[in-house]
């Protein structure tokens, strides 16, 4: 039954192509233009656009002016003589030595060891 069907479907085959072929036109070479009256305006338009001439002035609303900023003012300019007898003016801060005159020195021990109970485990 599958041979039959294979060769009944080659002559429907055969036929189809035949129609095809027939039936298929070539292609015409000339394009056929249609108008396009919004395209057309258009390009019009562009073509007959002329911008306006550019001017070297029309760039500083766009620009800043540059300025050189003020020098800083140099640490040897402030008054040294002012810091200087500031500077030797002051107490001299030495460690164990309170700033009152005969006052014993303070003694600190930051490391203590606590006393270990072993004995109280037992």
């Amino acid at each position: 039954m599958l041979a039959q069907s294979i060769r009944a479907s080659r002559p429907v085959a055969r036929l189809a192509r035949q129609q095809l072929s027939f039936t298929s036109r070539p292609l015409s070479t000339s394009a056929v233009r249609k108008a396009d009256l919004v395209q057309d305006f258009y390009l019009r338009e562009l073509k007959a656009y002329k911008p306006p001439p550019v001017k070297a002035s029309d760039a500083d609303a766009h620009v800043q002016k540059f300025s050189m900023p003020k020098a800083p003012k140099s640490p040897e300019e402030t008054d040294i003589s002012k810091d200087l007898s500031a500077y030797e003016t002051q107490t001299v801060e030495v460690e164990g030595q309170s700033a009152e005159p005969g006052a014993a020195p303070v003694e600190q021990d930051w490391f203590e060891e606590e006393e270990e109970e072993e004995e109280a485990k037992h």
